[in-house]
């Protein structure tokens, strides 16, 4: 059993040494000594070994940039809802998920600032009832010079403090004047300010909440928004920035779909950079008609730019021997009628991704590069 291994050991061995085609006959066989860091085929065996080559030309490259982001509303259509009045939740009448048109009610919430409102209200319009039939009376008097300009002047004052009171009480009253029924009642309607789905609800009944003009910090009770159509803030590198402009194309993956490419259209790009991460931020705007992409989902984002027209090899025909890369080249006929490949270092641009890779030193245009069968190529050539 032993003898058949290093039987079949030494048949590799010497099926290796005729496919080399070197080293292996004497030196007075007649043929040429391979140089070094070359490889000296047949047209046979070239044909064989499914070795392809092509000549090094210009090629576009770098039409993509590969990034990350993260998918969030429209904040064109969507409404972060906060209670502009303190009180305690009586109803909830929108749910999550339901959709909700604009002015449609999202709950009930009893409230004192709403009987102090128009409370408010109504003090301040029978004050300007007051001073204005006085300021009438004391203007009619000094005109009549029977009155002196003293209280004359006084009743004036009086008069604009009660109407830029009751204009204060006014406004007030009206921004609360579409979630209420009047003066008469307490309740207040929080209603949604856009048409959308009920996204988050963050109340519930009894629930005690802070009115956004109570000087305290108010908490969001309903999200409502669209989600259609979604942002994709990516994250540009510096390097890349020149390259991406508002109006490209944009394709995006995300984890709970692998599967699916969603597309788009980036509408906006940055002027600034994180301090930080030395990026900019990228919108791209994302049809999501089915809301397969949800708010806060990581997605990989591919922007495309415009292509660099360069000389570029393809991958196939790029190795890496150690530390090293390396690249064959067709260089010629030997004297005895083999094709001459040469293995040469070469430096390429690996940053700007795709099929193709620019070459930066090594190689000059035209060249016959191996960009099929380079592997083996690699396993015959003597160092």
């Amino acid at each position: 059993m032993a003898r058949k291994t290093w039987l079949g050991v030494a048949s590799v061995v010497a099926g290796l040494a005729v496919w080399a085609c070197r080293g292996a006959e004497p030196r007075d066989a007649g043929k040429p000594e391979v140089p070094p860091n070359e490889v000296w085929l047949t047209p046979q065996q070239v044909a064989n070994a499914h070795v392809a080559v092509e000549p090094l030309r210009q090629r576009p490259v770098g039409g993509v940039v590969a990034t990350s982001g993260r998918v969030t509303f429209d904040d064109m259509r969507v409404a972060h809802v906060f209670s502009p009045v303190t009180g305690r939740v009586t109803r909830i009448t929108a749910q999550p998920g339901q959709r909700v048109k604009k002015g449609e009610a999202l709950c009930v919430i009893d409230s004192p600032d709403v009987g102090q409102t128009f409370s408010d209200l109504a003090k301040a319009h029978a004050d300007l009832d007051a001073v204005d039939h006085e300021f009438r009376r004391q203007k009619e008097l000094f005109e009549a010079h029977a009155g002196s300009q003293r209280d004359f002047e006084a009743a004036r004052s009086s008069y604009e403090r009660a109407a830029a009171e009751f204009e204060r009480a006014q406004r007030k009253a009206r921004l609360l004047s579409s979630g209420t029924a009047g003066g008469a009642s307490q309740e207040y309607t929080l209603r949604s300010p856009i048409d959308g789905e009920v996204v988050m609800r963050a109340v519930s009944p009894g629930m005690e909440v802070l009115g956004q003009y109570s000087g305290g910090t108010a908490v969001e009770l309903f999200t409502v928004g669209e989600l259609d159509t979604v942002w994709v803030m990516a994250d540009v590198f510096e390097m890349d920035l020149g390259r991406v402009k508002a109006g490209a194309q944009v394709t995006a993956k995300v984890v709970a779909f692998p599967e699916r490419v969603f597309q788009g259209e980036a509408d906006w790009v940055s002027n600034t950079l994180d301090p930080v991460t030395r990026t900019a931020r990228v919108r791209c705007k994302l049809l999501n008609p089915d809301h397969a992409l949800k708010p806060e989902m990581f997605a990989q984002v591919n922007l495309s730019v415009d292509p660099a027209l360069v000389l570029a090899l393809p991958r196939s025909a790029v190795l890496r021997l150690g530390d090293q890369t390396v690249s064959f080249v067709k260089v010629g006929t030997s004297p005895d009628g083999r094709v001459r490949f040469e293995r040469r270092p070469v430096v390429v641009n690996e940053a700007l991704g795709g099929d193709f890779l620019p070459v930066e030193a090594g190689l000059a245009a035209g060249e016959e590069v191996v960009v099929g069968g380079a592997i083996l190529l690699s396993g015959m050539v003597a160092t």
